[in-house]
């Protein structure tokens, strides 16, 4: 099974771009997106993706956030959330059950310029983390998206000068700790544990992606139950049209 995460930054304008010979391309059995900007029925999917079924939650605000799932068979079961009114408003997360294992895609809330939206990121974080741990109660889990963190020093390009800064904040990161104590494994550090210029995510400023100045804010992370099927992980960085560069994993799941 071949899953592909992306944070389009705009499904709408990402389709302009290179988004139809990407999945043509690259064949994901199941394509997760995230920061779509849009509701489905303001998006025209091209005929060649119609083999897909594609499931939305969009934010109540219109053009912000927003996950969706596209997937060539039907998953048993899709929901939309986590269950929690105060942090289902903003269409971040879709769940798909599939008969091995449970499928979250996820948009991370970013804490903002000086951390403005931490303390609700370290409510989101915990009620996130609670959330698969009970999904993984049923079964195994793998969640993808944009965490809207850098775990470790390597896993940016400049991490003396943001040690303070949304996303590579020492509460964000110690956040990312709790996902790895409770048991999830990040598979690409699984297999790359010490690969350094990996990223995920540049600026648009002062060419940063042309120089790799760059973070690695994606992930695919599994539950440690299934880690023995993941057959490998990566970085799509040669993948534009976004923001952010895909991420890959694959597996003998179904």
């Amino acid at each position: 099974m071949r899953l592909i995460s992306w944070n389009v930054n705009g499904i709408r304008a990402v389709l302009k771009k290179n988004f139809t010979e990407f999945v043509l391309d690259h064949a994901p059995d199941v394509l997760c997106l995230q920061e779509t900007k849009a509701r489905p029925e303001q998006v025209d999917i091209p005929l060649e993706l119609a083999g897909y079924k594609c499931y939305w939650n969009a934010a109540e605000k219109p053009g912000y956030s927003g996950t969706a799932i596209f997937s060539k068979s039907a998953p048993i079961e899709v929901s939309e959330g986590i269950g929690i009114e105060e942090h289902d408003t903003e269409g971040r997360v879709i769940t798909a059950e599939y008969q091995d294992f449970y499928l979250v895609t996820v948009y991370t809330p970013n804490s903002q310029n000086e951390l403005k939206r931490l303390p609700y990121r370290q409510e989101w974080d915990a009620a996130f983390l609670g959330y698969c741990k009970n999904l993984e109660e049923k079964k195994p889990v793998v969640f993808c998206g944009d965490l809207n963190v850098s775990h470790r020093e390597i896993d940016l390009a400049r991490p003396k000068q943001n040690r303070k800064n949304a996303g590579f904040s020492d509460q964000e990161r110690a956040g990312f700790d709790n996902i790895l104590d409770a048991g999830f494994i990040d598979s690409f550090r699984h297999f790359y544990p010490d690969q350094t210029d990996a990223y995920s995510w540049w600026s648009y400023r002062a060419g940063a992606r042309g120089k790799n100045i760059g973070w690695r804010l994606d992930y695919f992370c599994v539950s440690s139950s299934i880690i023995d099927k993941v057959e490998s992980a990566g970085i799509l960085s040669d993948v534009l049209g976004s923001d952010h560069c895909p991420v890959l994993l694959e597996a003998k799941l179904k």
